[in-house]
C-alpha cells in the first residue's frame, strides 16, 4: 500500500491517491481530488478537476492507469450536471448532490487499474482478467411514481442488464449504492421495494445481502427520487466471497427491517478486497448510540467499522479511501479534524449527505486492498 497527496498548484487541486501496486499483476489506485474554493464558478473549479484528471495518467507512477469509476459529487447537481463533459470513454460515471463540504463546489473519486481490459458494453463498464468479469454500473434512475416504484424500476432495470451478461443479482452483485433525495421521508419507501425485490430474487435472513450504502443525495433529474450505483463479479467460486457481521458490535440489519450486509471480503489468489457498507454509530441491538454527540458517534463508527475490517482480516491500514456523510455543516470541522489526525494519510472525502436515521449524524464507507496469497484461487 501506497499512500500520497500530490498537490497541482497551477491548478488548485490536491490529489489524495492510495496505490496497490504488485510486482506482477493488476494495479489499483483510488484518488480522491479536492479543489481549492478560490471564489470562482464551477465552471472553472470543473475545468480545473478534469485538467488534473488528465494529468494524473502521466504522471510516471500511474503511467498505462484506466479509469474504472469516476463518481463527482456536486453542490448543485439539477444547475452543474448539464455543464459536464459528455462522457464517452469507458468508465463508468457517477453524479450526485452531495456537497463537498471543504467550501468547493466539486469533489471526486477515481477508481484506476492497470493490467485488465477496460470496456463499455450496454451501459456497464466492463473489466476482465484472469477469468474475472467485473460490471460497474452507475446512474440508474426513474422518474415516474414514488421512491418505491422508482427502487423497484431500478432494481428491475438493473437485474435485466445484469441477465445480458449471464449474471444475477442474488449471484454476482457485490456492492450497491442507493442516492435517496429527501431521505427522512423516501428513505422508507426505497426499503420496502428493495426488501420485497430481494424476496423475489431469494436473497433473505437464511441467504445473503448485499453489501451497500442507501443515504441522502440529489439525482440532477428533479423528478427522480432514488439512484442506484452498482458493482458485479463474475468467474469467482462461492468461497472466495464472505459476509462481515461484526456481531460484537452491530446486529443483523433484518432486525430492523433494512436488508444489506454490513461488509463483503472477496478473495483473490494474490489480494483480498473488502466493501464496508455505510456504517454508522449503533449497537449489537440495533440501537442508535451517542446521540445529539458528532464526536462520541464518529467514535463508535470507527469502532464499528474496524471490527468489520479485522473479521476480514485487515485493518485501517489496508483502506484505500473513506466517504464520510454529514447530517449538519456545522460538524464538518470537528469531524474533518478528527479524521485529519486519526487518518492523515487515507484519501478521504467528507459531504453534506443525510443519514437514514435523524438521530445518526454521521456514516462512513470505506474499501480496503490487502496482499495475500492463496493458490487456491485466481489472482485478481
Amino acid at each position: 500500500m501506497i499512500r500520497k497527496k500530490i498537490t497541482l498548484e497551477t491548478l488548485g487541486v490536491t490529489a489524495e491517491v492510495a496505490a496497490f501496486v504488485p510486482e506482477d499483476g493488476t494495479a489499483e489506485w483510488h484518488v480522491i481530488l479536492h479543489v481549492a474554493p478560490q471564489g470562482d464558478t464551477f465552471e472553472e473549479q470543473l475545468r480545473r478537476v478534469y485538467t488534473a484528471e488528465d494529468m494524473l495518467s502521466s504522471l510516471p507512477e500511474m503511467k498505462g492507469a484506466q479509469c474504472v469509476l469516476k463518481r463527482y459529487f456536486l453542490s448543485d447537481s439539477t444547475n452543474q450536471e448539464p455543464l459536464m463533459r459528455n462522457h464517452t470513454g469507458s468508465a463508468a460515471i457517477s453524479i450526485i448532490q452531495q456537497q463537498p463540504l471543504d467550501g468547493s463546489k466539486i469533489a471526486v473519486w477515481l477508481y484506476l487499474q492497470r493490467g485488465t481490459e477496460i470496456t463499455s458494453e450496454n451501459g456497464m463498464t466492463v473489466c476482465r482478467n484472469n477469468g474475472y468479469t467485473h460490471l460497474w454500473r452507475m446512474g440508474l434512475t426513474q422518474t415516474e411514481g414514488d421512491s418505491a416504484q422508482q427502487t423497484e424500476g431500478v432494481l428491475q432495470q438493473y437485474e435485466e442488464e445484469l441477465e445480458g451478461f449471464g449474471a444475477t443479482l442474488a449471484g454476482n452483485c457485490i456492492r450497491t449504492w442507493f442516492f435517496v433525495r429527501d431521505v427522512d421521508t423516501q428513505y422508507a419507501g426505497m426499503v420496502r421495494a428493495r426488501r420485497e425485490n430481494f424476496i423475489r430474487q431469494g436473497l433473505t435472513e437464511k441467504t445473503h445481502y448485499i453489501a451497500s450504502t442507501g443515504i441522502g443525495g440529489l439525482p440532477a433529474d428533479t423528478k427522480a427520487l432514488v439512484q442506484m450505483g452498482t458493482y458485479a463479479l463474475k468467474g469467482f467460486e462461492p468461497s472466495q466471497q464472505r459476509y462481515l457481521y461484526g456481531r460484537t458490535h452491530l446486529n443483523p440489519t433484518y432486525e430492523y427491517g433494512v436488508t444489506f450486509e454490513r461488509g463483503t471480503a472477496i478473495e483473490y489468489g494474490d489480494r483480498e478486497h473488502v466493501y464496508i457498507s455505510g456504517t454508522a454509530s449503533i449497537d449489537n441491538k440495533g440501537q442508535v448510540m451517542h446521540e445529539r454527540d458528532i464526536r462520541r458517534q464518529t467514535e463508535r463508527m470507527w469502532e464499528n467499522v474496524e471490527t468489520l475490517l479485522a473479521e476480514a482480516g485487515t485493518t485501517f491500514d489496508d483502506v484505500m479511501h473513506n466517504i464520510v456523510y454529514l447530517r449538519d455543516v456545522a460538524d464538518y470541522d470537528l469531524v474533518c479534524r478528527m479524521f485529519s489526525e486519526r487518518f492523515p494519510d487515507i484519501p478521504t472525502l467528507i459531504t453534506l449527505a443525510p443519514v437514514c436515521r435523524p438521530t445518526w449524524l454521521i456514516e462512513m464507507e470505506c474499501i480496503a486492498v490487502k496482499q495475500k496469497q492463496n493458490p487456491h484461487y485466481r489472482n485478481f
